[in-house]
């Protein structure tokens, strides 16, 4: 048993509210008052607490994990807290220490966020503090990089998830957009402003948005679309009407699932902006009846929003599948209408589950909500009175009936036993990809749904986890361990509350065991009878009469049984003190006005009631002396002496005597009863003890009391100098007092002596003795801190010393935990178990005694957790998969031992899995990376893994519109293999018959990548969902700016039939009148004269070396020039754009040109964004290049992994253009894995690594001989 220093947190405050986070990790972080709580979901129980704030943590953030991983930089746990005096700590969780604070001033911190693009380093943060500053920090050293002051008032910021210049702040009155962010240089623009009339509340003319559904029928939609665009205004647009305030709007955050789009939550209703237009695209009102939204969390995964409401219960809404337009409609309809505004195309977001709601009361609010950023599928919702709870979402079998009337969600059907495979082996499903596929695609009539099956979606709560319930008001910890106790020996502390509940706290792993609501009023003392039953005394605070009615009970913690003491008694004086004897014999109650009782434990019935001429107890103490022994022998004889009847009885209650004075009693009221059924006995083996006690003068009276008989055994005089003694403790020979003055008395009662020392710290609240024989540490509780003594050759030494609040909240109560472990309760609510100094209140994880192992690679030694990687990922130097490491070296074994134990922790079902995973290698180590919480690997696999079905399914089926053979050779290798050739750990396509082969490329091919990937979906489906939002787009027309954007974005994509439409509608009032007409005319020649092109090429580059890019690439996409296009747009630094226009233009072999010119500008020093450019290659089919880049970036592991998955796939081989570089990959990839000290997989790779591999191979036998 380890009682290593930690904090047991309890309720919140109001300023903790939002302060909390989800990381890759895998892991929970929360902020409660000053501190910074980590939970693991899994297991869900606490693994640190962070103590170095002074002041409410109001955010928490943890590291990104999206860089690669190595030695060099390891899996570590980092996490940022900010508070409310504008100090940011950066932790090391997995240490509990604080690696490095800063600050700028004492202004508190309104965001914070770590950046997530930039691979040169991963170590800067973004802070804002109010009013309106914003400071880049390198958290790694505490470096402000720059800071800017912008002149608005900022409230929250968001970051674009999908481009690094751009950045959003929601001002008082506005949203303020920048497009300069940068890491090198302070940005210099003061940003777009843009300003927002209320979606409830708009001009007194309008109607409300909120309604748009409902009065859709009555108003005309060009009206309703005018309505729409009064959601975002340009900066100098503003009436002074439409200028509402934007208070409401309580959070504003990109869209993670799409591009460009911008998401503002208020009370009653969410909001959809399409930055492209600047308009709502889509309004998500809150149910007429439903509770009020407090936070939306956007997924990433799939189109999904997690939407929290005030009372607590979260919902789940997934986007519905609009009207795809592949093709617009035909020329000549809906040219000159009013608007053809097609409700289906809004974004729209049906509502498909909801988790119950939560109580809320007066002490009971919701605090903040999170989300596993690996699964997407597990949320963690914090309330203010310390509770906990975990939910994931499932999928259940999609049932139709008359209450639910939507149509059912489809699986992916990525499900091994979905298919005719070979492997029989369940996919598990613990990511919200793997539960539901596309919105976009899933229709019951879609060839994809056709493998899948209807689902809906139910939350289920998985886990709960208390803290300390309320304001503490009293600690008592249990009888200390002795030799006798320890086999069934608990740490238990008990904890009163204001509420009138008692806690029961394992101080040895920090959870909390029990709870007992025994008490209708404030807990004023606790005591424990037994190791397993304490008694507690509680009464209301006293009227005028300054009578009470006094409740005193006795908890058997085992059964829960709570037996009241002294029943039937009315109005009294309030109990001051209850004590319990040393041998748990005998308990006495004093008051504040009434004489002291003296009780019997074992028969709860009261000996003796003092008289009233006895005066009044200060203090009181039992002494810890007795004459056990001479009972013991008293009791041999009497054994000796009595036969079996009377025997049988005595030695029971001897027996429990001996047990009670090595205090590990066991029994409850129920035992106690039979220890009485012998009086006669029981008088005989009484066991003598005495107590102590002062009066308000100072003066010491010694009491003896044996069975019912109570004699005055002395009275000494008080001791110069000291006041009215508050505290008597008693140990050994030492007997200690502490009066009111702070004045500290301690008796040598076998030398005969008395030291009085002052501590100039005031009244003293509380003496008490460290247990431990031989140990005579005691703690002095005063007001305003707490001291540790010891006594040293008789003389007491202060050592320690803590100052409330100056160090540590106000402390309430203070207790030994242990030998060496005080414990302080403070006003905070939370209990602090600290060292022997004073000074330290965490410890590492690794010392912490947690209830459950924990499984994190994280947590282990960076060997092992890579060790662990390297095996999860793929064992092709072993015949078999299995999940143990073997064959370390002797030094090794502890790393060995740490490995398989971790491993065993694995989930069974992904476990069985990993052995036999469909599509080998890529898909095993998608899985690892989704287990590792690896940001990076996650994304680079995913898309791996999709391109390499991709390129199978095309290689198989030798389609025509085959994407990779479009390419004449390049760097793409195209194999020449049949198609029934197939790796042994992939799918079996050797399918008899013409049918099952089909079947058998079609399950090759997955779903098209979601949305949330960009520029690296393929070419396809990134056209059509880009047409779609042109359509969009189209529908929502209000203003002549949007009307030409919307022409020109038609030009660009081709389309010029609805372009000409479109720039015909231009008013004959607008200037701009005559020059629309001559482009509606050009654009509508353009076809049938081949003549003009070199004329439109001429004045296209005119415009462009004139400052008109767009308008000159306009041109050149009428004349069929966009690989021009793009190459002007890539010269003039519109890399996005010049992307957009190839992927949805351009032939493959044009797009790829472009592409790979991208990928040559995003690995260049200045941008540096090599992982991105890697994806890019991925999403070409370049693998070769991708190996190059991998190679060059020093990722082996990555790199040696993916030849292996392309080989698998058949889409690689060995050739003399590459063979030099697998081998190169081979050999680094081998002199790492011996680095690691695994032989067998290294000489396996260095097989593979030619000649230099064969060198590397006898180093490596000498290495591990």
């Amino acid at each position: 048993m380890r009682l290593s220093p930690k904090i047991i947190t309890g309720v919140l405050s109001a300023q903790n509210k939002g302060a909390c986070d989800w990381g890759w990790q895998g892991f929970v972080a929360y902020g409660c008052n000053s501190c910074v709580v980590v939970v693991d979901p899994e297991t869900v129980q606490v693994l640190q607490v962070l103590d170095k704030h002074k002041s409410p943590v109001v955010k928490v953030k943890w590291a990104r994990e999206n860089y690669n991983h190595d030695i060099g930089s390891p899996y570590s746990l980092r996490l940022a807290s900010g508070d409310t005096t504008g100090n940011i700590v950066i932790w090391d969780v997995g240490l509990g220490e604080s690696k490095t604070e800063f600050s700028d001033g004492n202004r508190p911190i309104q965001e914070l966020e770590w950046l997530p693009w930039q691979d040169a380093s991963h170590d800067l943060l973004v802070a804002l503090h109010p009013p309106y500053s914003v400071i880049l920090w390198n958290a790694d050293t505490g470096t402000r990089l720059w800071k800017k002051s912008y002149t608005e008032n900022l409230i929250s910021l968001a970051l674009d998830p999908f481009c690094f210049r751009n950045m959003a702040f929601l001002g008082q009155d506005c949203i303020v957009f920048i497009d300069d962010f940068s890491i090198t240089k302070t940005p210099s623009s003061n940003g777009k402003k843009f300003y927002i009339s209320s979606p409830s509340g708009g001009t007194k003319s309008d109607t409300p948005v909120g309604s748009l559904e409902r009065k859709q029928s009555s108003s005309s939609s060009r009206n309703l679309a005018k309505r729409m665009t009064k959601i975002l205004v340009g900066e100098g647009k503003q009436r002074e009407e439409e200028n509402i305030a934007l208070n409401e709007c309580i959070q504003l955050m990109y869209l993670r699932s799409c591009r460009h789009h911008l998401v503002l939550v208020y009370p009653r209703e969410i909001l959809i902006l399409d930055l492209e237009i600047n308009q709502t695209v889509g309004i998500i009102p809150a149910e007429r009846t439903g509770s009020p939204f407090l936070e939306v969390l956007p997924m990433r995964q799939r189109d999904v929003l997690y939407c929290l409401h005030e009372n607590g219960s979260i919902t789940c809404r997934v986007r519905r599948k609009t009207n795809m337009q592949a093709s617009l409609p035909p020329e000549g309809s809906g040219a000159f209408d009013d608007l053809t505004q097609n409700p289906s195309l809004d974004v729209t977001y049906d509502l498909r589950c909801q988790s119950d709601s939560i109580r809320m009361t007066r002490h009971c609010r919701v605090a903040g909500v999170m989300y596993s950023p690996v699964s997407e599928a597990k949320l963690a919702l914090v309330l203010s009175d310390s509770r906990l709870i975990f939910w994931d979402l499932h999928t259940v079998d999609f049932q139709a009936d008359s209450k639910n009337n939507k149509s059912p969600l489809y699986t992916p059907g990525n499900s091994a036993n979905e298919y005719h495979g070979t492997k029989t082996v369940p996919y598990p499903r613990f990511a919200l990809c793997d539960m539901i596929g596309q919105s976009q695609l899933l229709s019951p009539d879609n060839e994809s749904a056709v493998k899948s099956h209807g689902v809906s979606l139910k939350f289920l709560m998985t886990g709960l986890l208390n803290g300390i319930n309320s304001s503490i008001t009293v600690v008592r910890m249990c009888p200390p361990l002795t030799t006798k106790n320890w086999n069934l020996y608990e740490p238990l502390l008990a904890v009163g509350s204001h509420l009138g509940s008692v806690q029961i706290l394992n101080v040895g792993n920090g959870q909390i065991e029990r709870e007992y609501s025994v008490h209708t009023s404030c807990v004023r003392g606790i005591e424990w009878a037994s190791l397993k039953s304490f008694m507690s005394y509680s009464f209301p605070k006293p009227g005028t009469s300054n009578l009470v009615k006094n409740e005193i009970l006795l908890v058997d913690i085992v059964s829960g049984k709570a037996t009241p003491v002294r029943t039937h008694r009315d109005q009294e004086s309030p109990i001051e003190m209850l004590r319990v004897s040393h041998l748990k014999q005998y308990f006495i109650i004093t008051f504040k006005d009434k004489p002291l009782e003296l009780w019997d434990m074992k028969t709860l019935t009261i000996l003796r009631e003092m008289s009233k001429s006895v005066p009044h107890p200060t203090a009181l103490e039992w002494s810890p002396s007795h004459s056990l022994k001479a009972l013991k022998k008293k009791h041999q004889l009497q054994q000796e002496q009595q036969q079996v009847p009377a025997t049988g009885s005595g030695t029971k209650l001897a027996g429990s005597n001996s047990e009670e004075a090595n205090v590990a009693d066991n029994a409850s009221t129920s035992s106690m009863d039979n220890g009485s059924s012998e009086p006669k006995v029981a008088t005989k083996l009484t066991v003598k003890e005495h107590f102590v006690y002062t009066d308000s003068d100072g003066t010491l009276y010694h009491f003896l009391v044996e069975g019912n008989s109570f004699t005055d055994a002395s009275k000494i005089p008080p001791e110069s100098g000291m006041g009215s003694v508050t505290w008597l403790a008693w140990k050994g020979d030492y007997l200690a007092f502490g009066d009111a003055d702070g004045q500290l008395c301690l008796w040598d009662l076998k030398a005969k002596t008395s030291r009085t020392n002052s501590t100039h710290r005031g009244w003293i609240k509380k003496i008490r003795f460290a247990p431990g024989r031989g140990n005579f540490k005691f703690l002095v509780l005063y007001n305003e801190g707490v001291d540790i003594w010891d006594i040293n050759e008789g003389k007491p030494e202060l050592t320690a010393s803590i100052k409330s609040p100056k160090e540590i909240p106000k402390v309430v109560d203070a207790e030994w935990s242990g030998s060496d472990r005080p414990v302080l309760a403070t006003a905070d609510g939370c209990i602090h178990m600290l060292d022997i100094t004073l000074k330290k209140s965490s410890c590492s994880i690794e010392d912490r005694e947690l209830a459950e192992d924990v499984w994190s690679p994280y947590l282990m030694p960076p060997k092992g957790a890579f060790l662990m990687k390297h095996l999860l990922q793929h064992q092709a130097w072993s015949d078999q998969y299995t999940l143990e490491l073997q064959g370390l070296r002797e030094e090794d074994k502890d790393i060995q031992n740490c490995v398989n134990k971790n491993l065993k922790l694995i989930d069974v079902d992904l476990a069985s899995y990993l052995g036999n995973c469909r599509f080998g290698t890529a898909e095993r180590c998608l899985h690892t990376a989704r287990l590792f919480g690896d940001e990076s690997e996650v994304r680079f696999w995913t898309i791996a893994l999709y391109y390499m079905r991709s390129g199978k399914y095309l290689a198989m089926s030798k389609s025509s519109s085959c994407v990779f053979g479009k390419q004449n050779s390049g760097d793409l290798y195209i194999p020449p293999t049949p198609s029934h050739k197939e790796c042994s750990d992939l799918l079996d396509l050797n399918v008899p018959g013409e049918k099952g082969q089909g079947s058998a490329w079609q399950d090759q091919r997955d779903q098209p990548l979601e949305k949330c990937h960009d520029f690296l979906c393929d070419n396809e489906s990134y056209k059509r969902y880009q047409l779609d939002r042109l359509a969009l787009h189209d529908s929502k027309r209000v203003t002549y700016e949007h009307t030409k954007k919307c022409a020109e974005n038609y030009m660009m994509l081709g389309e010029t039939d609805r372009s000409v439409q479109l720039l015909l509608e231009t008013e004959p009032e607008n200037e701009s009148y005559y020059i629309d007409c001559l482009r509606s005319c050009l654009v509508a020649s353009i076809r049938s004269s081949g003549a003009s092109q070199s004329t439109i090429k001429l004045v296209a580059t005119n415009l462009i070396a004139n400052g008109k890019l767009l308008e000159g690439v306009q041109l050149l996409c009428l004349i069929d020039k966009g690989m021009d296009a793009c190459r002007y747009l890539q010269t003039y630094g519109a890399w996005e754009l010049a992307v957009w226009l190839s992927k949805s233009t351009l032939v493959y072999t044009e797009c790829c040109e472009v592409l790979k010119r991208w990928v040559e500008h995003l690995s260049s020093t200045h941008v540096n964004q090599k992982s991105t450019a890697v994806l890019v290659l991925l999403s070409l089919g370049y693998f070769h290049k991708v190996i190059e880049m991998l190679y060059g970036m020093r990722q082996f592991n990555r790199a040696a992994c993916f030849i292996e998955a392309a080989t698998e796939f058949n889409l690689l081989e060995k050739t003399e253009d590459n063979g030099s570089l697998i081998e190169a990959v081979f050999l680094e990839y081998a002199r790492q894995l011996s680095n690691l000290g695994h032989k067998k997989s290294a000489m396996f790779y260095c097989q593979k690594a030619g000649e230099k591999g064969q060198q590397l191979m006898k180093e490596v036998e000498i290495l591990f001989s």
